[in-house]
């Protein structure tokens, strides 16, 4: 750290602060708003608690690949604008400091969270998204012990309906049991009990002991009749239905890892519709990622509000050009999956035209004398608010005269 001068050490501190809040502040957003879709998800399937935060485990990559960028612009964003404002940029500026001099810093941060976001999108992603299929599988087919719905009849092995009331102890004690079963024969025992549990067999582990409590079987068959029985304890075997396995890894481009997309997308026995499919996510994931290099001096060009202006303008701007972006990369693969257009045109175009629009601003700003990058957006938005407080003001006296 001896090469790092105080500015370096002082802007550092700046952009550390702010970078860390906002990834914070977007991933918790964006976690929140999943986590609200799967308790729905988990309850409707019966599921435990504990799969919602592992399936929010699993997103965590994924979130992280689109917080990452964002906190870091935002940081550096907001540490070039409390300079700006507090007309440190301007001493900094007339002892000689440039601004691509005072992003050394920033372009250290910016690289090391390139480099972890290449990791976390080519290798941690496509790992954590199997995983949270495979969770999402594994609940709707039962095989996390979700089969059995709390208020629902569920069909067992096509010979057994149960029905439980209520449970407590986490799944464990359930509570008001009807279970009707049924043979080839044409008998039908019915049994209802005030509670039970669920035991399993070492010997038998495709089967589970029901241990009913305080309860009635009534039992009827054809030709016979029914025969009504009480009993205080009784177990009830019943043959768990056999669980389908999940796939393997690679059910869609999104799994692979980026040496797999390589090999398959490249490779000429691969059929068209997966190879069109593996090269746009390969430049899907490699375009995201390099963007991050341009993101420093988008937010130097957003940072620096107009003289004797505190307007927070850039920082809107620059939240809804890298939104816009995302979206259109998305838009990209989709088109270049389908092979309507080439992955590279497709991906590629537009990162150009994007690159090529931030280094115009990022010049405007650090090298034409009073240059501003949204300097027309400035002054409409300042028209547009003098505007709206003089509606307001009409308003309030409008309000007291009556």
């Amino acid at each position: 750290m001896k090469f790092l001068t105080a500015i370096d050490r002082y802007v550092f501190r700046l952009v550390i602060g702010p970078m860390f809040g906002v990834f914070v502040i977007a991933a918790s957003l964006l976690i929140l708003d999943k986590m609200l879709k799967l308790f729905d998800f988990v309850a409707s399937e019966g599921g435990p608690v504990r799969v919602v935060f592992q399936m929010l485990a699993n997103l965590l990559p994924e979130y992280a690949s689109l917080a990452i960028p964002l906190g870091m612009m935002l940081g550096i964003l907001l540490a070039f604008r409390k300079l700006a404002t507090s007309s440190e940029l301007d001493v900094m500026r007339a002892v000689g400091l440039s601004y691509t001099r005072l992003l050394r810093v920033p372009y250290m941060i910016a690289v090391a969270l390139m480099l972890l976001n290449l990791l976390i999108v080519g290798y941690l992603q496509p790992l954590s998204r199997y995983y949270y299929e495979q969770l999402q599988f594994e609940l709707r087919s039962g095989a996390l012990g979700a089969s059995i719905k709390v208020g629902e009849f569920t069909t067992l092995k096509d010979r057994m309906a149960l029905r439980i009331e209520s449970s407590e102890d986490d799944g464990r004690k359930l509570m008001g049991i009807f279970v009707r079963v049924a043979d080839g024969k044409g008998q039908v025992l019915s049994v209802s009990a005030r509670e039970g549990r669920f035991l399993a067999l070492k010997e038998h582990p495709d089967t589970i002991v029901l241990r009913l409590t305080d309860g009635q079987i009534v039992q009827d068959a054809p030709r016979v009749t029914p025969r009504v029985l009480s009993f205080s304890q009784h177990d009830l075997p019943i043959d768990l239905p056999g669980i389908e396995k999940f796939r393997q890894r690679g059910g869609n481009e999104r799994e692979y890892l980026l040496p797999q997309l390589l090999q398959i997308g490249w490779n000429d026995a691969t059929p068209e519709k997966l190879r069109n499919e593996t090269k746009a996510n390969f430049n899907y994931r490699l375009v995201e990622v390099v963007m991050m290099l341009l993101l420093p001096l988008l937010a130097v060009a957003l940072a620096i509000p107009p003289k004797r202006s505190t307007s927070a303008l850039g920082v809107f701007v620059s939240i809804v050009m890298v939104v816009a972006y995302h979206k259109v990369n998305e838009y990209g693969q989709s088109v270049a999956s389908l092979g309507r257009v080439d992955p590279v045109l497709a991906l590629w175009g537009p990162f150009v035209v994007f690159a090529a629009l931030i280094l115009w601003m990022y010049w405007r700003v650090a090298y034409v004398p009073g240059g501003q990058a949204i300097g027309a957006l400035e002054r409409v938005a300042a028209v547009v608010g003098k505007r709206v407080k003089a509606l307001i003001r009409r308003r309030d006296k409008s309000l007291v005269a009556a």
